[in-house]
């Protein structure tokens, strides 16, 4: 009786064990062999296995349909100059930044063509995170290793990445000089194993910065100590891209009228057929960066406004976006949210008056490098795979499967009572894209355009207003801004 009791027992034991098992979610051979035993290799299933094993998955799935209809054509249309390649780095915001300006420049200048050297902007931009991921280290020293902000700078403490207000600032600071006086070199081009030398020695002074937090040291201390650091990383910088120029002299060649007006007239030839040339360059000389932004640019970059289309929260506010500054004493990210019909109109006004924008997408998703288009529903997985694969825009946000990832700029849009399409300008090199820009679907602008910095003279005074609102704080591991 006492055996039966026994068995008995046991036997409930290993069927609550097996319902325990399974209300706690674990994968066991019950559930897999359920699985496996529904899952029948149907017609659709078996021709897409044999496609999907010899063939790229973005092949299959491009929807000809809307290739067939795509165009070129547009109502508005910015002359490019040239087309930038940020090459193996993450400078496209850098890139986008100084595209946005160039343009200006040119026209006010009078210019033939001008392109600013990236580079110069890029060993300052690094020399400058380094000196804010120092003041960090001192103003976190007695924070826990574990802590959520320091473990952010800790994972990159030189990232190649920026913003806008980034830009923004080390020009305001630096001020630019034409490509030609600081041409970019194989570090700039390739950041990677520079960006782990550098970020390797940034976390080595990190542990004897938190060492001399520990043994109490002043922050006068650790600062005599950070200026050592620092010149470490500069020596660093200067042996990747060369030192940086404290005046510079300039040759360039002025558009004069002939050049503005738009003939197909041949140039007059002299008696052994060959062109005439006259040269009319000027030499500038011993011109600081700054005197040479004020001069030929001129922009006040504080007229512009980075307007928001922030899903996931309300509209009519202002937010900040913490420790996204790379000058300790500079800006974070900080933009004015609105809605989409307002971001778009900005974008129009600023369009049709002839001026590019700056702008910040999520470029993962739906667009062509090698056709240089952009246009929702490009790839149909969903049809492939058989699955739902549609999100809104805020939940592809939310739930971190989107988030701006790049920057661009707009220099045109096709407008048949309202926009079809907009022309992109990328910094991916002239060889991709059509010879270096993308032709943007509007429905393809609804779900995947987040921002642009726009002057403040194509907003309404309501939107203006909004930017001098006190920002709301928002962490650096936002959905918004961070997978």
């Amino acid at each position: 009786m006492r055996k039966n009791f026994i068995i008995y027992g046991l036997v409930i034991l290993c069927l609550t064990g097996a319902r325990v098992s399974a209300e706690t979610g674990t994968l066991d051979q019950k559930l897999i062999e359920k699985i496996r035993s529904d899952f029948k290799m149907d017609t659709h299933t078996r021709a897409m296995y044999n496609a999907i094993a010899n063939t790229d998955i973005r092949t299959l799935a491009i929807n000809r349909d809307l290739l067939r209809e795509h165009n070129e054509f547009f109502s508005n249309k910015i002359e490019v100059k040239s087309i930038s390649n940020q090459e193996h780095s993450g400078r496209c915001w850098l890139f986008a930044a100084l595209n946005s300006i160039k343009y200006h420049a040119i026209k006010k200048s009078k210019l033939k063509s001008l392109d600013f050297s990236h580079i110069y902007l890029t060993f300052w931009d690094k020399f400058e995170k380094a000196n804010t991921f120092y003041e960090r280290m001192i103003e976190f020293g007695n924070r826990d290793i574990m802590d959520r902000e320091l473990v952010f700078l800790l994972r990159r403490p030189l990232p190649d990445g920026g913003y806008w207000e980034n830009a923004k600032d080390l020009i305001n600071k630096y001020g630019l000089v034409p490509k030609e006086v600081m041409p970019e070199t194989h570090s700039s081009n390739n950041t990677s194993v520079m960006n782990q030398i550098i970020e390797r020695k940034m976390r080595v002074d990190a542990v004897k910065l938190r060492e001399m937090a520990k043994q109490e040291k002043s922050v006068e201390q650790m600062r005599q100590a950070k200026e050592k650091m620092l010149s470490e990383i500069y020596r660093l910088l200067v042996m990747n891209f060369g030192e940086p120029p404290v005046t510079f002299d300039w040759r360039y060649e002025p558009k004069d009228k002939e050049d503005e007006k738009e003939s197909d007239e041949e140039e007059d030839e002299d008696e052994n057929g060959d062109e005439e040339y006259e040269d009319k360059s000027i030499i500038i000389e011993n011109y600081s960066p700054k005197q040479f932004y004020d001069e030929f640019v001129g922009l006040d970059l504080d007229d512009y406004v980075d307007i928001f289309h922030d899903t996931i929260r309300p509209v009519g506010r202002r937010y900040q976006v913490m420790l996204t500054r790379n000058l300790y004493d500079g800006h974070d990210l900080d933009y004015v949210n609105v809605d989409l019909a307002a971001l778009k109109d900005a974008a129009i006004k600023s369009l049709v008056d002839g001026t590019p924008l700056w702008f910040s997408v999520d470029v993962s998703v739906d667009q062509n490098s090698d056709k240089g288009i952009m246009i929702e529903n490009l790839y149909d997985y969903g049809s492939i795979f058989n699955v739902d694969l549609k999100m809104t825009k805020a939940q592809l946000a939310l739930f971190r499967q989107n988030t701006p990832n790049h920057g661009m700029n707009l220099i045109g849009v096709d407008i048949q009572e309202e926009p079809v399409k907009w022309l992109v300008e990328n910094s991916w090199g002239s060889e991709k894209g059509s010879k270096g820009t993308w032709i943007m679907y509007d429905n393809w602008f609804d779900m995947n355009i987040y921002g642009i910095i726009v002057q403040k003279k194509y907003l309404p005074e309501d939107v203006i207003k909004i930017s001098e609102q006190t920002p709301v704080k928002l962490p650096v591991w936002d959905p918004m801004w961070q997978r």
